[in-house]
């Protein structure tokens, strides 16, 4: 004998039911339901053939399927009427925001969650400066920074980490694909999104989940950045303690140097025949002195001048959000036919001029021109590579435009080849390449040439 409560708790589909009476029938059971049609026990014999409590079964399943849909299409109404207010319809809040009472009345909100945006400035910081995806990651698993999941999950008491393909995993950790997901959302404009589409109200406008974490124009400048990143930019570099790889080069073939451990320390040295080529001068050098010379002929050259960067005022383009809408649009478009009750159609309709009035207004709105400007950081040169270690260091000097030519050595030399470098081997030189830091720098470096003459 099995005994539920009531009928819509053991099935909800005619098909279960039907699966339910096989079932009972093949292993002869009694099933009994504690509330029936007025409230009363209801019996159904299986254990024998009766035409009579099978038809009990299909009809009584009938209903708890209609009674499932009602209450499906119910609570789908609700959530759309919540997701257009702008009010909080349950589910994981969006990166960067968290859950508050409704200052304007019933129910709850999103508002920005202070110690996330305080992590998602950060990650954003880090991004447009130039650093990887991968790069960004790696930084927040060393420094312990949970992911949204396991976020959401301690400030809700609830232990971090879970399951992933059947294994038990403490802590999630941040991949180069996790803070792309969060970086692309709609949601840091304050979007409410559902199904992936941003949520709009009758005038097309898009309903706001709460304040914004980014404006549409800072949320622009940091889409078309990370259009630019490609896999190879944000591969994992397993060689992250050399400090000069990209910078160091051969004299002889102009090619990299490359970081070797040998007995008793490592070197730079020229690898063209691993590419493949024949290098007439290979290059090679103890890597403490390279490093050495390298960290004084920088502090010597810019050490003491502020760092700048260049920011991009993208000023405002509505022709982000006017693809937006017109995907939407297309979409409905499509969608007209499958549309067949008077009141679908209604629906299908409120939701085209919505639409069509918010294109409406995005095509009227001007376009602001894209400015640029360079700003001081705040930081020398010389405190942002004293607190930074090899990888930070290495982007330095790979923003600033540095470079370290090494010709090979002589032989012979005697005991002083033990003191140090020969420094005729060596030239280090700063903005060689085309870079906006690096015009920056030499932007600075023009104006206190311009001083000192004046």
């Amino acid at each position: 004998m099995i005994i539920w409560w009531r009928m819509d708790r053991a099935v909800r589909s005619m098909a279960d039911m039907a699966e339910l009476g096989r079932w009972a029938k093949d292993h002869g059971k009694l099933l009994v339901f504690a509330e029936g049609p007025g409230g009363s026990p209801l019996e159904l014999d299986m254990r024998t053939v009766s035409p009579v409590s099978e038809l009990i079964m299909m009809m009584l399943a009938f209903s708890a399927q209609m009674e499932a849909l009602a209450i499906k299409e119910r609570v789908t109404g609700a959530q759309a009427a919540l997701r257009t207010q702008g009010r909080y319809s349950g589910g994981l809040a969006p990166y960067g925001y968290e859950k508050i009472k409704n200052p304007d009345g019933e129910g709850f909100k999103l508002a920005p969650d202070p110690e996330a945006v305080k992590v998602l400035s950060g990650i954003i910081r880090d991004v447009l400066d130039g650093q990887s995806l991968t790069a960004v990651a790696m930084a927040l698993n060393e420094d312990g920074v949970p992911v949204p999941r396991d976020y959401q999950a301690i400030k809700a008491g609830r232990e971090p980490g879970g399951t992933r393909r059947g294994h038990k995993i403490e802590r999630f950790r941040w991949t180069a694909g996790t803070l792309s997901k969060v970086l692309r959302s709609s949601a840091l404009m304050g979007y409410r999104i559902h199904q992936g589409k941003p949520v709009r109200d009758r005038d097309g406008n898009p309903v706001l989940i709460g304040e914004p974490v980014l404006t549409r124009e800072e949320f622009s400048v940091l889409q078309d950045h990370l259009s630019t990143l490609t896999p190879q930019k944000n591969r994992t570099r397993k060689d992250t303690q050399a400090v000069l790889l990209g910078v160091a080069k051969c004299r002889g073939c102009g090619g990299n140097l490359y970081l070797s451990k040998r007995a008793g320390g490592s070197d730079y040295n020229c690898r063209a025949t691993a590419r493949g080529d024949r290098c007439p001068s290979p290059a090679g050098i103890r890597a403490d002195w390279l490093e050495k010379y390298v960290e004084e002929e920088l502090l010597a050259r810019i050490g003491g001048m502020q760092m700048t960067k260049v920011i991009t005022h993208k000023g405002y383009d509505p022709t982000p959000e006017l693809r937006e809408v017109e995907e939407e649009l297309r979409a409905l478009y499509a969608d007209k036919e499958s549309r067949k009750s008077r009141t679908g159609r209604m629906i299908w309709q409120e939701e085209v001029d919505a639409l069509e009035r918010r294109a409406e207004a995005l095509e009227a709105t001007p376009r602001t021109e894209v400015r640029t400007e360079v700003v001081e950081t705040g930081e020398t040169y010389a405190s942002f590579w004293a607190r930074h270690d090899a990888a930070g260091r290495r982007q330095l000097l790979l923003d600033a435009g540095a470079r370290v030519t090494v010709a090979k050595g002589r032989s012979g030399g005697g005991a002083e080849r033990l003191n140090g470098p020969d420094p005729a081997r060596l030239a280090f030189t700063i903005g060689m390449h085309a870079d906006p830091y690096a015009a920056a720098l030499e932007a600075v470096e023009e104006e206190e040439r311009a001083s000192r003459f004046a």
